[in-house]
């Protein structure tokens, strides 16, 4: 048994972070989906908050942690 996660960049910040692929919280741009990193979802969240809309579910607690091999192939 393994485990998996990925390395990328933040849609947000371009800071390089790794993440559950499965788990991470995203965003659609162009038709991908694209993670966002632990510090940029807090800042959206207050950003969101000021601007009196609904807030983003709250990542997961392993979303930015490995995966077991076998829930991702």
């Amino acid at each position: 048994m393994g485990y998996v996660f990925i390395v990328g960049a933040c849609v947000f910040c371009q800071n390089i972070f790794s993440f559950n692929p499965l788990r991470v919280p995203s965003i659609m741009v162009k038709g991908t989906r694209e993670p966002m990193c632990r510090g940029c979802h807090a800042r959206a969240q207050e950003t969101r908050k000021q601007a009196g809309l609904e807030p983003w579910p709250e990542p997961f607690p392993d979303a930015y942690e490995a995966v077991d091999e076998r829930e991702v192939w």
